[in-house]
């Protein structure tokens, strides 16, 4: 209209005037031809520019970015040139919302909650991207893997290192470990003794039938039972080092529901021929799981790892140690203080602190051994909420090992840090999902006090969701054996996870010590469909009430403003994990024979 009638401009106000946000929103805070301390925003000649600085703000994220993309171009010169150019993107792009942080307080009047978002949302933001991205550009845009082990000639008898297996359990099905025996009695491999040890099982039934298994077994098998024992695993494997025949060079461990192959000892323990050499880890895998839809999407879920993760890691000599196909040299073992009993996650801890030794770890990805799923989305839940917190009283207990320079390497240091950030990502949605329902309600309630979220803050949030998910779903299809069905049911599972992650992080950041719950292997009958849902009451909370927020906007907003239809996309993803974790716990409770 302005234009057609011939009018240069329509001035409605000649300030800002930031409290008019309080009464009718943030576009009347913003009118003024002048900003609120009296600076022009823009000049009274030629068309109106919203961003006058805009060139400014490009050149400095081009020259801020320069340094990076020329660094890592020439540091990473062994990935392809379209793995370097999609990473100097990422780098382009993260320098891009470092200068747009950082001016925004200069053109916008921002409230406590714009602040937090800008303060600690979007640099958490802007570092998973990057190290996501890193992962990502690492795994599909390599020539080779640096560090590549693989199976080896096995060694005549006279030269095989000897290798005491041993194998803790605790009030585990008979009749499951029992298979696990039998597969080692098969082993092909001379020089080895097995040592189960069963530590404070109490009924007799469970672990007498064990017992007199290993005795038919022969001379290889030895039987301990240990009642009361502290330490858990980790006492119990502890035990079993002093215990272990004084000719064991190595010391392997597996769990109790693993079916090993015949040529695991054989064409692996060549690799301690190298001094320097520590630990030989091959992934975990399972089997059983074809016919089950809950076990088949677990199974996937793990997998997904041990194909990439291990993978990324292993290049810098800074893979996760598991408790399960391992095998350690008895020597480093025993030398940096055998298992540690202060974390349930002492596999992970005994790793790192082998590196921090200078000792190398080998990764072989090679299906040397399956064992079960989680019987059951509550033992899903608990195992993965168990690595959590285990992973934060590492970080705690070995924190100064991660942030000052010393015997690990800056690889070692970064995958260790970053290698949890993911985890910590879980945590801040909880978090932040938590603040958007209190702001919600607040916005339906009382909308003279609470506003909309500004959309600059919004589209960011979206493009981070979008991003991850990406990365996430084409590593999968690129580095797991597996269909665009499983890849799918795999990123339900982990995603349901979400939750019990985000509680043992903020648990294990908060509190010193948890009990060690065993992972049920067997499973578990009855209930009603009701009960499928018990171990999810949390997400089943959080999930409603994240509807009623999208309802409640719906019904007080609509799409009358785009902010208000990106918030309530913004809640329905926040809900995405949330639903994971219903749907994971209702497919465990009907999962049957039948294939998914």
């Amino acid at each position: 209209m302005a234009k057609a009638d011939h009018i240069p401009y329509y001035l409605m106000e000649a300030f800002d005037q930031p409290w008019k946000e309080q009464l009718s929103g943030r576009t009347e805070a913003y009118w003024g031809m002048f900003s609120a301390d009296r600076q022009l925003k823009f000049p009274f000649i030629g068309p109106v520019t919203e961003d006058t600085g805009w060139p400014w703000k490009a050149l400095a994220a081009s020259l801020l970015a320069l340094i990076p993309m020329i660094w890592f171009g020439i540091r990473f010169s062994r990935f392809k040139p379209m793995g370097r150019l999609f990473f100097d993107f990422l780098i382009q792009l993260a320098c891009g919302l470092i200068v747009w942080s950082v001016t925004l307080p200069f053109n916008f009047y921002l409230d406590w909650i714009d602040w937090s978002m800008l303060v600690l949302l979007f640099p958490a933001q802007v570092a998973i991207l990057l190290i996501n991205g890193f992962e990502f550009t690492e795994v599909l845009w390599r020539r080779e893997w640096i560090r590549h082990a693989g199976m080896l000639t096995p060694d005549p008898a006279e030269k095989q290192p000897f290798v005491s297996i041993h194998l803790a359990c605790y009030n585990e099905p008979p009749e499951m470990v029992i298979i696990t025996l039998d597969s080692l009695a098969a082993l092909d491999y001379q020089n080895y003794e097995v040592l189960v040890i069963d530590n404070n099982t109490k009924d007799p039934a469970i672990w007498k039938p064990v017992q007199e298994y290993c005795e038919k077994l022969g001379e290889h098998f030895r039987f301990f039972h240990l009642e009361p024992w502290p330490g858990y695993k980790a006492g119990a494997l502890n035990f079993g080092l002093k215990e272990t025949d004084p000719r064991a060079e190595v010391v392997a461990v597996i769990d109790a529901d693993y079916e090993v192959r015949a040529d695991w000892l054989a064409t692996l323990t060549g690799h301690f021929h190298d001094p320097k050499v520590a630990v030989v880890q091959c992934p975990q895998a399972h089997r059983d799981f074809e016919h089950n839809r809950f076990r088949r999407m677990t199974a996937w879920e793990y997998d997904g790892f041990f194909r990439i993760g291990m993978h990324h890691r292993n290049e810098r000599n800074a893979i996760i140690q598991h408790g399960t196909m391992t095998m350690v040299r008895r020597s480093a073992l025993e030398g940096t203080g055998g298992w540690s009993e202060w974390t349930i996650c002492e596999d992970a801890e005994l790793g790192l602190r082998l590196m921090h030794a200078g000792y190398e770890l080998v990764y072989v990805d090679e299906l040397m051994g399956k064992g079960l799923t989680p019987a059951d989305f509550k033992a899903y839940k608990s195992q993965r909420y168990r690595w959590a917190f285990g992973a934060m009283q590492i970080l705690k207990g070995r924190w100064s090992w991660m942030t000052k320079k010393g015997p690990l390497t800056s690889g070692q240091r970064f995958h260790f840090l970053t290698g949890w950030f993911s985890w910590f990502a879980d945590a801040l949605h909880l978090l932040f999902t938590l603040m958007a329902i209190f702001w919600t309600a607040g916005m339906v309630a009382m909308p003279q006090l609470f506003s909309l979220p500004m959309q600059l803050f919004l589209v960011p949030v979206i493009g981070f969701f979008f991003a991850k998910a990406i990365f996430g779903f084409v590593l999968y299809r690129a580095r797991v054996p597996c269909s665009w069905y499983d890849t799918l049911m795999a990123s339900v599972a982990s995603m349901g996870l979400s939750h019990a992650i985000a509680r043992g992080i903020l648990h294990g950041l908060t509190r010193e010590k948890t009990s060690f719950v065993v992972t049920a292997k067997s499973r578990r009958l009855g209930g009603s469909n009701f009960a499928a849902f018990a171990p999810v009451r949390e997400e089943l909370l959080m999930a409603c009430a994240l509807l009623l927020c999208i309802v409640g906007m719906a019904l007080s907003f609509g799409t009358r403003y785009i902010e208000g239809t990106l918030w309530m996309f913004i809640l329905g993803a926040q809900a995405i994990p949330y639903v994971s974790a219903l749907a994971g716990a209702w497919i465990a409770h009907t999962a049957g024979d039948k294939a998914g």
